[in-house]
């Protein structure tokens, strides 16, 4: 099952104006965003023990306190996210640390989620790397949950026969692997159909 329908995807390519290839990168620096955004979000639930807007299993006197605004680089330029605040001002993202300002590592781990086909030890393995730390099975669980879904419904949506426009471009970042540092390529296709 497609992630989206023709229909969508039209009007999707008609509403941001898609005409382009920096018109794609900027659709890929939105969708990266709300991906980071989701998150971090999913990072300040595992902090505090419950979903917001779930009262009921609220076991903390801790409770979430609206967003700061952070400018923060990446591989698609400059972004503004929100991260998300609580009241007794414990919380310190690990996603996008304070101070910050460059997360284009992250960027990197991201598309390796993807790539790898988002199996819950592969992005465990991946956080681990980028972070240097353990987090928690509970975390990860809550972060994949928020994303793999669609992630996986996207990966296994039908593909059309023939596309009316196809545009192609890769982005090449430089990996670490087994010691060495080699440059790999993230393909980038978009096809339209009319």
């Amino acid at each position: 099952m497609s992630l989206l329908t023709k229909e969508q995807l039209r009007n999707f390519i008609s509403e941001n104006n898609i005409q382009s290839i920096p018109d794609l990168y900027t659709s890929l620096k939105n969708l990266f965003k709300d991906t980071i955004q989701e998150m971090l979000e999913a990072e300040l639930s595992t902090e505090l023990g419950y979903e917001r807007y779930d009262k009921k299993d609220k076991d903390t006197q801790n409770s979430r306190n609206g967003y700061t605004q952070k400018t923060v680089k990446t591989q698609f330029g400059e972004m503004e996210i929100d991260i998300p605040r609580d009241r007794q001002g414990e919380f310190e993202p690990k996603i996008v640390p304070k101070y910050k300002r460059d997360i284009s590592g992250i960027e990197e781990r991201v598309i390796a989620l993807y790539a790898r086909g988002m199996s819950t030890r592969d992005i465990h393995d991946q956080i681990k790397d980028l972070y240097g730390i353990e987090l928690s099975v509970e975390m990860v669980s809550k972060i994949t949950e928020r994303i793999v879904a669609e992630i996986k419904e996207w990966q296994s949506r039908p593909l059309e026969k023939i596309y009316t426009f196809i545009f192609m471009d890769a982005i090449h970042y430089k990996v670490r692997t087994d010691g060495h540092i080699i440059n790999r390529a993230a393909y980038v296709v978009l096809g339209v159909t009319i």
